[in-house]
């Protein structure tokens, strides 16, 4: 008889404070895994994210998280958007892009900013994410995911977070902030991180798997 503690879901922890990136894993992630993240650790000090490469960052982050949580699963991304013609910017510093007091709307005035005078064909980007998988402070491994398409003239939709209202994937004649939250999570940077890291979090879906790879 299968015991109550076998069918619950194991938890997968989540290296980050931003509730919307919290609840794309879980809608990616589907009905095998329980997501948590930073809003249960109040106490925990900025992780400062030094790396100049998105795994490197996403390393550093899912490393200093799984130490605070022992024994744990978690799972750190870096994302961010890259502009060819801007030499790669804002990259690794797409969050804090405008400077210190950098936020969502003000990395967009920027970006479309300096890119008001380029034309159509001088606006393609991608979106890049990177994940790595951690526990008790040892690298478990790492995924990466790309989604191309290109920087609009202006904000177009309110959905989403960060560049999602100004960046129009390929094949779509729609921003991430106008697309669906379902089309989203099927051809987002992320989701495609998330396809390709589901292979080793396979290997923890049942609890009596757990301790084989500690």
């Amino acid at each position: 008889m299968t015991s109550r503690t076998s069918r619950q879901r194991p938890t997968l922890w989540i290296a980050t404070r931003n509730r919307g990136k919290t609840r794309e894993f879980q809608a990616m992630l589907g009905k095998s895994w329980k997501v948590g993240d930073l809003h249960a650790l109040p106490r925990m000090k900025e992780i400062r994210e030094t790396g100049r490469t998105f795994q490197a960052n996403a390393k550093i982050k899912a490393l200093a998280v799984s130490l605070a949580l022992p024994g744990r699963l978690v799972l750190a991304d870096d994302s961010g958007l890259v502009v060819e013609a801007l030499g790669g910017r804002p990259g690794v510093r797409s969050a804090r892009f405008s400077g210190p007091r950098s936020n969502d709307e003000r990395n967009r005035k920027k970006l479309l900013r300096l890119m008001q005078k380029m034309p159509k064909g001088r606006r393609h980007a991608y979106f890049q994410t990177t994940l790595v998988l951690a526990r008790s402070g040892r690298f478990l491994g790492a995924r990466t995911g790309r989604v191309w398409g290109r920087i609009t003239e202006s904000e177009q939709g309110s959905g989403g977070f960060g560049y999602d209202p100004i960046f129009m994937p390929i094949g779509y004649a729609k921003t991430f902030g106008q697309l669906s939250g379902r089309t989203k999570d099927r051809i987002s940077h992320r989701a495609k991180a998330v396809q390709g890291i589901k292979s080793l979090l396979s290997r923890y879906e049942h609890p009596s798997r757990m301790t084989k790879y500690i």
